[in-house]
């Protein structure tokens, strides 16, 4: 019978490689894991918690179980199956999420937890277990203790610091979240057969059919039939990669964007942000408005000026550019700028909805807030916010310090209106209520009767003014529009806020006001 190789000593420099690798492998699964859950689920805080936490899960889990099966086993035969089992479940996530993803749609904490470990938790507990390993290795000397633990644990923060900023910064904007993770997976099975070969286990590379064939006659069945399924399972996953429905038009860097076609009008596109519907163009009638709140908004404008009077208007997020469009073709000759965050989305909406930069229509792609700051003063008859994160408009667009800002871009009797979602019992959007009342003299809450009252959650629209609102012409307004609703003031909007706090940069938890239906 062949002897099998004695193993080869894992040199520093490949031992710090290897963590480092490893370490990072995990981040840039992390990150990726938001993008990929989060067109089932949104992205929300509570996703992102999700997220973190399920990753943080995994790598304790992980380097405990890897530490444990390197006291019990050689480590110099735990190291490339680690690496090879990683590649499988990293190729295997995602059509295993892109499919239970469908079914698990909207189905709250329980699906935003299943599909973050079905995305995360495996091979980032298996790349977890590497560190353990290679320490196990290295330590050849009880004396040198300290410095080893301690230079690797520093190796696999800086990996995993170095795959966040680049997968942040670099990947996400230049590749699909498929192709950055069968990338991933590709690579960490090349460095299991690397690292077979490195340690002996596979021969030398120069001989790799005979040195692999080796170490299948000296395997035994178990070892043969876990290796069999192991590839099959990865080459599975590959090709389910390359089948599987994808839920996007485009991935931009913050979005999963798709438009759909309506049927039932010609010119109807719906734009899907996420899963979630967020706006509706008819290509054939920019004055067309498809949701009960763009009426409502649109009811607003009415109020402000009358048909075919240009107005100057600041919108807070694009999406798909309904409303800045419905400004200009009810009032030839508006002014509209646009502050949208994802550039991505802007050269969607110029590709496929039409959007067209020109002198009635301006765009600056970047934060709303920060770009708001830029504005001059007294510069806007309107502003209307309609920027969000899944259901929840950002927490930082709801503050009293940013409220107190976009009174500062509105011209004297000038209108701030802001689209906010919310379900009973109503804790955001009282909130939000209670802090621009903090701010302007004059507000008003437009939405359907059973959402006012607290019976059923609902979109609602905020309307606020240094000066006395136009409420005759937008309660008339707002009653002739396709979805009709109630618009309160005064003393009903005193007793519809109750009790609520005003949201500061000190203070708003958005996503833990917003009651998820």
């Amino acid at each position: 019978m062949e002897n099998p190789p004695a193993p080869r000593v894992l040199s520093d420099a490949i031992a710090v490689a290897i963590v480092f690798l490893a370490a990072a492998a995990v981040l840039v699964l992390e990150v990726i894991g938001l993008r990929l859950v989060g067109p089932y689920v949104g992205i929300t805080l509570q996703t992102s918690s999700a997220v973190i936490g399920v990753s943080l899960g995994a790598i304790a889990y992980g380097a405990w179980t890897g530490g444990v099966l390197a006291d019990r086993l050689d480590p110099h035969k735990l190291l490339p199956p680690a690496f090879a089992l990683a590649a499988v479940a990293t190729a295997v996530t995602l059509p295993l999420v892109r499919w239970l993803g469908e079914i698990l749609r909207g189905s709250g904490v329980f699906g935003t937890l299943v599909l973050a470990a079905l995305a995360i938790f495996i091979p980032g507990a298996l790349l977890s277990a590497i560190t353990p390993i290679v320490v196990k290795l290295r330590l050849s000397d009880t004396g040198r203790t300290g410095r080893v633990v301690g230079r690797l644990s520093s190796i696999g923060t800086l990996g995993g610091i170095t795959a966040t900023l680049v997968t942040g910064f670099v990947l996400v904007a230049a590749l699909p979240t498929s192709a950055i993770l069968l990338g991933l997976a590709v690579l960490l099975f090349v460095v299991a057969v690397l690292l077979g070969y490195r340690l002996g286990a596979l021969g030398h590379w120069r001989t790799w059919p005979r040195g692999a064939w080796r170490w299948w006659r000296r395997a035994t069945v178990n070892q043969r039939q876990v290796a069999a399924g192991a590839v099959l399972l990865g080459v599975a996953g590959t090709l389910l990669s390359a089948a599987v429905p994808t839920p996007c038009d485009v991935e931009t860097a913050y979005q999963c964007a798709r438009i759909v076609p309506d049927p039932t009008r010609p010119g109807g596109r719906l734009l899907l942000l996420n899963g979630a519907r967020h706006s509706y163009v008819d290509l054939n009638d920019l004055s067309y408005l498809e949701f009960g709140y763009t009426e409502w908004l649109g009811a607003v404008v009415d109020s402000l000026a009358p048909a075919g009077t240009p107005v100057r208007a600041l919108h807070l997020g694009g999406g798909g550019f309904t409303l800045p469009r419905y400004v200009t073709a009810t009032r030839p000759g508006s002014v509209n700028r646009v502050l949208e965050l994802d550039g991505g989305l802007v050269r969607l909406d110029e590709q496929q909805l039409g959007v067209t930069p020109g002198p009635d229509l301006s765009i600056v792609v970047g934060d709303a807030r920060v770009s708001a700051a830029r504005e001059p003063s007294q510069a806007y008859d309107l502003v209307i916010g309609d920027a969000f994160g899944h259901l929840a408009v950002p927490w930082h667009l709801t503050t009293r310090e940013f409220v107190t800002d976009i009174a500062r871009v509105l011209r004297p009797g000038g209108i701030y209106a802001l689209n906010v979602i919310d379900y009973p019992p109503d804790k955001l959007i009282t909130a939000e209520v209670v802090t621009l009342m903090d701010v302007f003299a004059h507000v008003a809450l437009i939405s359907s009767d059973d959402a006012l009252a607290g019976r059923t959650g609902n979109n609602f629209v905020l309307v606020a003014s240094t000066g006395p609102l136009p409420t005759d012409a937008l309660r008339a307004a707002v009653a002739a529009v396709a979805r009709p609703a109630s618009v309160l003031e005064g003393q009903s909007l005193v007793d519809f806020r109750g009790d609520a706090r005003v949201l500061t940069d000190d203070f708003a938890p958005v996503d833990q006001l917003l009651t998820h239906p």
